[in-house]
């Protein structure tokens, strides 16, 4: 019997493994390419332990089988990527469940987009951790990798907002995480069955490693790298929350089927300071100027975005409403003018401002202008909605901008989310800038500059094998110069295959053999995820890569 035959049987989802199927699967948007052998479509919760039962069952007879969780397939490191079985939740567990004042129930497979328009209608509130793919996304994914985004200067990242799990462990049992107090940890621990002894492993694991952990904790703004030992005993309060293992481990420590997240009312009245900079010495005086008005958000783009924009600016606003789409048209004339002129910056900056009222907003984004008097830069005040909307589009859109419309080339997500120090930046950025100039690379920088979140893109034909070698080059340097400095090798978007093999960089090998141990006492068998976090290659790099351009 094949694979299919054996597991439809067992559920009331679907399961196919014909080619295009399979072929449809076997991409998320990272450089890596892996077909699973069979895709799973859960209808719920007891279809999720079905599998993961017949997994382990599998396994334990000797079987190479795994299971990878799946929802909408934006990761840029092949986290939900699998040869095995991919779980994918897009199709049926896509239910919002309850939608509270500040708080809302869903299953993995919700589009963010579909959620964000439910709990705005119901509670005027959102989950503020959105990442830049928002509009296609899902939630799944979000607390698998710690989404950050925009907004993760003011409101943090997922695991802020994480309040309860309905988890399918390794065994099959389902289980519901929460923080505990440490009466309730004890009574989990008292269970005498695969959860009981979770809970009183992973207790041990960290009161005997507190300090290793303790020392370990990323000091950047933002991280999604590793485990989050350091997350789950809040010795201050003495409470205990495993969700914050689960949050960010892609699937590899057990499989979320329901999430309560927290929800965020925000400012309703916004407006916009845009700073053009031809030189970069001038960024850590603006950066420090503007942070100190507390901006909501503080975004970037470089001039190689800035001329994909104005290069592609019709198929950028073609999916905007007629209306808009003219509006947003005519607003890229100066900077087609720039462009046409040579007058193109180096960096543009975006510092967006919220308050209770307009009158406010804008007098916080003048204030911020007033604050960089002395400093060689053009700042602006955006004017209305449709002049702000015009450096959002082109910063939410320029890794799609990249992934779609340069033919040849690939859009490479490998150094793609390095944190450092806002105050590290005049020692980073040059240092950054000299490695980087030692390859013959076109790339795009966009990111977080308020939080010192580089988004890095190089465009490459991955068909070449010089590319392939600049990849797993360049990748060793450019973590050991964030190491150097004390930074994150991934802020929000992961390790997965991209970066398994280098959390020795940023953590140290005791560090990683405590990750290791944490995946052994909620995977015993290895089937959930295998390879992302814990025991991942260069070797799966080098295999795994996509071979065309």
């Amino acid at each position: 019997m094949t694979l299919r035959e054996r597991l439809a049987p067992l559920l009331k989802g679907d399961v196919a493994d014909d080619d295009n199927t399979r072929a449809l699967y076997s991409h998320d948007t990272s450089i890596f390419e892996r077909r699973p052998s069979v895709v799973v479509f859960p209808k719920d919760a007891d279809d999720v332990a079905a599998v993961v039962r017949f997994v382990r069952e599998a396994k334990e007879k000797g079987e190479d089988i795994s299971i990878a969780p799946r929802s909408a397939g934006t990761d840029m490191t092949g986290g939900p990527l699998t040869s095995s079985i991919s779980l994918v939740f897009t199709k049926y567990m896509q239910t919002i469940e309850d939608v509270g004042t500040d708080y809302a129930i869903a299953e993995p497979g919700v589009y963010y987009r579909d959620f964000e328009k439910i709990t705005l209608s119901k509670a005027g509130a959102l989950i503020p951790s959105y990442p830049a793919s928002r509009e296609i996304c899902a939630l799944g994914g979000m607390i698998g990798n710690n989404s950050g985004g925009e907004l993760t200067l003011k409101y943090g990242q997922t695991r802020k907002y994480v309040r309860a799990l309905d988890v399918i462990l390794s065994d099959g049992s389902k289980v519901i995480m929460r923080p505990l107090t440490r009466p309730e940890w004890e009574q989990k621990e008292s269970q005498h069955d695969f959860e009981g002894a979770v809970y009183r492993e992973v207790r041990a694991l960290i009161e005997e490693h507190i300090d290793e952990i303790e020392k370990a904790r990323p000091s950047v703004s933002k991280n999604s790298a590793g485990y989050a030992l350091w997350e789950v005993w809040d010795r201050e309060h003495d409470t205990f929350d495993i969700t914050q293992l689960i949050t960010g481990s892609q699937g590899t420590l057990g499989i979320v089927t329901k999430a309560k997240i927290g929800l965020v009312k925000l400012k309703p009245e916004k407006s916009m300071l845009v700073i053009f900079l031809s030189d970069l010495n001038t960024l850590p005086e603006i950066v420090r100027r503007v942070l100190a008005l507390s901006p909501e958000s503080f975004e970037s783009y470089d001039d190689q975005t800035f001329r994909l924009a104005v290069r592609f600016m019709p198929q950028i606003i073609r999916h905007f409403g007629f209306l808009q789409m003219v509006k947003l048209g005519f607003s890229f004339i100066p900077e087609t003018w720039m462009a046409l002129t040579g007058g193109v910056p180096k960096l543009v900056l975006l510092a967006e401002f919220a308050e209770d009222s307009l009158a406010e907003a804008r007098k916080k984004a003048h204030r911020a202008a007033d604050s960089l008097h002395g400093i060689p830069v053009k700042a602006t005040v955006a004017g209305s909605e449709t002049a702000a909307a015009k450096y959002w589009t082109i910063r939410r859109e320029s890794f799609s901008l990249l992934r779609k419309n340069l033919r040849g080339l690939h859009a490479a997500p490998f150094i793609d989310d390095i944190v450092v120090h806002p105050a590290d930046y005049p020692a980073f950025l040059p240092e950054l800038q000299e490695l980087l100039g030692e390859y013959d690379l076109i790339y795009t920088i966009a990111g977080h500059i308020g939080d010192a979140d580089f988004h890095i893109i190089p465009l490459m034909n991955l068909g070449e094998p010089k590319s392939r070698q600049t990849i797993m080059e360049l990748d060793d340097r450019v973590y050991r110069l964030v190491a150097k400095y004390h930074g994150s090798i991934t802020g929000e978007h992961n390790d997965g295959i991209v970066r398994t093999p280098y959390l020795p960089i940023m953590f140290g090998e005791k560090m990683c053999d405590l990750f290791a141990k944490v995946k052994r006492i909620f995977d015993p068998a290895g089937i959930l995820n295998p390879g992302k976090k814990v025991g991942g290659t260069l070797a799966d790099i080098e295999r795994d890569m996509i071979r065309h351009g």
